[in-house]
């Protein structure tokens, strides 16, 4: 009823409508004071600039991280084979440490299970300065067709070409007669691998091949070689025969290799300057390069093989020229 102060929301407070009242301390006035100046669009939380400008940070910083694991990648040129290569599988990215191939980056799929060869390889990589780095598993199950990495890859650098003049000058510093390698029509390059080893394992000053229908100095080659293709120059020529024939006018002696070779191993003369040309083992010398050869050689088999491998045939050659420049 009116007036019963016990009623819930009757009771008066004191000062609310008569007597004194206690003062607010200023507060009231400090309140009615400006706050300085309004805050721009883009500091305001709700406002739709403050949104823009968050979402644009957003994309930014999205945008770095892409780049960032972009460059983690193994970077592989498959447009004109000239650019970085991969050597894939655990056996491989070990032989070709060892072998002291000048690689830049070491990758290590994300998740692999660790053993002595990858151990090896980290460590080797971690001593010579190479650039270690985890990427996703599905980033190397890309770049390998079969999938075959092992969670392991070697990325090789470009090789860098000599000029076929280089190689007569080298032989020229070294002041013994020059001992060089053509090859005509070797697309295998296992086989360019293993003979730039034979070359550097005889004493040879370099090896030329075609620019164009030839292998090239790829990380299959890299690892064949097992390391020699760092030490020893690779030549391409723009016209095999030209090179030959001015090499020729040079007074070294051009030697092709054929199993119907008009001379023999037994007859054959290596202490003078020499080119030994090396064709495939299925069509051998092209006909412009035999015709340009001062001599067939043929190789004397004594069991009932027919050819050598090609890479074998250079070695075995490369090997009697040595020993012939020793004695």
């Amino acid at each position: 009823m009116a007036g019963n102060s016990q009623r819930r929301g009757a009771t008066r407070k004191a000062g609310s409508k008569k007597g004194q009242t206690v003062g607010s301390g200023g507060v009231r006035r400090r309140g009615l004071e400006g706050k300085g100046n309004t805050p721009k669009a883009e500091d305001r939380t709700y406002h739709p600039a403050a949104k823009r400008a968050r979402a644009k940070a957003k994309a930014e910083a999205k945008t770095a991280t892409t780049r960032s694991r972009n460059a983690a990648r193994p970077a592989v040129n498959r447009k004109d084979g000239e650019g970085p290569e991969l050597v894939l599988g655990r056996n491989p990215v070990v032989e070709c440490l060892r072998a002291g191939v000048p690689a830049t980056a070491l990758y290590v799929a994300v998740g692999t299970e660790n053993d002595d060869r990858l151990t090896e390889a980290v460590k080797i990589a971690a001593d010579t300065g190479i650039s270690i780095l985890e990427v996703p598993r599905t980033d190397l199950d890309k770049l390998s067709h079969n999938g075959m990495h092992q969670g392991l890859a070697l990325q090789v650098p470009p090789y860098r070409y000599a000029h076929p003049d280089d190689l007569v000058e080298r032989a020229r510093a070294g002041g013994e007669p020059g001992l060089l390698v053509a090859l005509d029509n070797i697309t295998d390059p296992r086989n360019l691998g293993a003979v730039v080893r034979s070359v550097a394992a005889f004493g040879g000053q370099g090896v030329v091949i075609p620019q164009r229908r030839s292998a090239g100095v790829t990380a299959v080659a890299w690892r064949t070689s097992a390391g020699a293709a760092a030490r020893l120059p690779v030549a391409r020529a723009t016209n095999l025969t030209r090179t030959l024939k001015d090499w020729a006018n040079r007074g070294y002696q051009i030697v092709g290799l054929d199993a119907g070779g008009d001379t023999t191993l037994d007859e054959f003369d290596g202490s003078a300057p020499t080119v030994i040309v090396v064709g495939s083992e299925g069509k051998g010398l092209s006909r412009l390069v035999r015709e340009t050869c001062d001599t067939i050689l043929s190789i004397p088999m004594a069991g009932p093989v027919e050819s050598l491998n090609a890479s074998v045939a250079a070695g075995v050659v490369l090997a009697e020229a040595a020993r012939q420049r020793r004695s």
